[in-house]
């Protein structure tokens, strides 16, 4: 799909980010078109280059040592390598910033300042400049110094608290979930803050800092979770796959396997009673709204249980979807991309790796999952695969005026 075509093609973005957070926001960013240059450490890169197993496959179906965690979220961008620890790699990174419209970059509160490339810094020789931080805690308050990972946002915000069986069940204890969610949502918000911060631009001619934390948005994914205790002072806990404020919203086993069912009104409950042969439920005081169905869980519950074990999965959903009552199976990872669903939508996409690129990480393409971004006026865009390190280095800095024999200079002193 052209480039032009989509919605950002005006933005440069300069991403000193590396790992799920930071990369995740850049790449919905080079997605939409932004040019999206990644500036990583020369040898090394990115960490999550090294995250594996799994590694990306060549043509013989070989593992690889290209950690296939890197492609996640670095897809549409230029890598170029530059030490920033010496004197003439932050020059570089100050011309590119010069050109650039947005900086992203999450290292420790004050780390880029011992290199002349913090806020204060570029925002003196830019002042259109947006410059997103993301850190663990945020710029302030008595964590601020700390370093955050996922994990321990998703055990300090108490998401884990309220994720998993019930205690005193087996395995009743706290439990993370299953992709760095903390992680992704801060990345989704940085992209959202920025969005936002060219829009004022439009109206100031300014840019500005944007201070992201996971821990702040870790906090915020407790949604109405936290809500209830704010207002009730009562604590929420783990109840599994059940549904603090809705019944039934939850899995049930059926003849063959499980189906999640997820009713969330009166009317979906009556369908269902009805459909299950069992009208007498939705007119029983106990069961005839949501208020009382959450009043009497346990005994709901155990009626339905008897009830959806007599069919098979696939029986269930296609006697209630005929009928609108939200349900659906509970997906493998492969289940779900084999899904007719997932396929027509065409959530799966691939990406030829360039020439160069390709004899670097001896893979010819790479897969990963599409953006969910559906902008039909200008959609996103796929005109890179996840690059090789450096790949673009020379193309870059060739950018800002820099000869080959110049690149091949900072090339022997190891800047590049």
């Amino acid at each position: 799909m052209p480039q032009q075509q989509a919605a950002l093609p005006h933005l440069k973005v300069l991403d000193l980010t590396r790992v799920l957070a930071g990369p995740w926001c850049t790449q919905m960013l080079a997605d939409m078109g932004a040019d999206v240059i990644k500036i990583e450490k020369p040898g090394d890169g990115d960490d999550t280059r090294h995250w594996g197993p799994p590694f990306l496959q060549d043509a013989q179906g070989k593992d690889t040592t290209h950690a296939s965690y890197f492609t996640t979220c670095n897809r549409n961008k230029r890598s170029v390598t530059i030490d920033i620890a010496k004197p003439e790699g932050q020059a570089l990174v100050r011309q590119l910033a010069l050109q650039s419209d947005i900086f992203v970059e999450n290292f420790k509160v004050g780390g880029l300042a011992h290199y002349g490339l913090d806020y204060a810094s570029l925002q003196a020789i830019n002042p259109r400049l947006i410059y997103c931080s993301i850190t663990g805690f945020g710029q302030d308050g008595p964590y601020a110094e700390r370093a955050g990972y996922d994990l321990m946002i998703q055990a300090m915000s108490g998401m884990m608290s309220i994720t998993g069986k019930p205690e005193g069940t087996p395995g009743g204890t706290p439990q993370r979930v299953g992709v760095a969610l903390t992680d992704l949502f801060t990345g989704v918000y940085a992209c959202s803050a920025i969005l936002a911060a060219v829009e004022a631009r439009h109206r100031t001619g300014e840019g500005q800092q944007i201070d992201m934390s996971l821990l702040d948005v870790g906090v915020a994914l407790l949604a109405n979770q936290a809500a209830g205790f704010l207002n009730t002072g009562k604590v929420p806990t783990r109840q599994g796959n059940t549904h603090p404020s809705l019944v039934p919203y939850q899995d049930f086993e059926t003849a063959d396997g499980a189906l999640l069912l997820a009713i969330g009104n009166d009317g979906q409950f009556a369908r269902f009673s009805q459909v299950a042969q069992h009208p007498e439920w939705a007119a029983d005081v106990r069961f005839a709204n949501n208020t009382q169905r959450v009043l009497h869980r346990a005994e709901l519950t155990q009626l339905l249980q008897t009830e959806i074990r007599t069919r098979t999965t696939a029986d269930w959903i296609a006697l209630l979807e005929h009928h609108a009552v939200p349900c659906g199976p509970i997906n493998t990872v492969a289940q779900a991309f084999d899904d007719a669903q997932v396929q027509a939508r065409q959530l799966v996409v691939k990406q030829d790796v360039a020439p160069a690129a390709a004899a670097k990480t001896h893979t010819a393409s790479i897969a990963s999952v599409a953006s969910p971004l559906r902008l039909l006026g200008t959609p996103a865009v796929l005109h890179r695969a996840p690059p090789a390190l450096g790949e673009h280095t020379d193309e870059v800095l060739a950018g800002l005026g820099l000869d080959a024999k110049a690149i091949q200079s900072l090339r022997d002193q190891a800047v590049v």
